[in-house]
């Protein structure tokens, strides 16, 4: 039987901080992106920001390092109702160094599982407005 490789693990006050944040009231757009600490060997909370746009949030992420995001945003349905996904984005912008993008990548799947973020919709390769409605 083979499992997955578990690069880092997820810390317990984060992992909890995304409990809270899937669950919030708030009806505005709001962020937490998440680091790797590579010296201990955890996904940690980077920032938590509330009210913030695609754009604003893109403008937000390292230019030359990967950050992992879960992003919550208020979707008009056609029908009129309204609901706040969350989203799962794994940012891993061109001239980060290989070993911060495998510590990352194997990092991944386990930050979603822990975060029970499994529901996967599509996987972007770009961050642009026409991915937020």
């Amino acid at each position: 039987m083979s499992e997955s490789l578990v690069v880092c693990d997820v810390a317990e006050d984060l992992v909890e901080k995304l409990r809270k944040f899937r669950f919030r009231k708030e009806t505005n757009n709001a962020a937490i992106i998440m680091k790797i600490d590579k010296d201990k060997r955890l996904v940690v909370l980077d920032e938590e920001l509330e009210g913030i746009s695609p754009d604003e949030l893109k403008d937000e992420l390292p230019e030359r390092q990967p950050r992992f995001i879960v992003y919550s945003y208020k979707y008009q349905h056609d029908d009129g109702r309204v609901s706040y996904p969350l989203c799962f984005i794994f940012s891993s912008p061109v001239g980060c160094k290989p070993e911060q993008q495998m510590m990352y990548a194997g990092s991944k799947n386990k930050l979603v599982q822990t975060a029970e973020l499994t529901k996967v919709v599509f996987y972007l390769t770009c961050f642009c407005n026409s991915v937020f409605p």
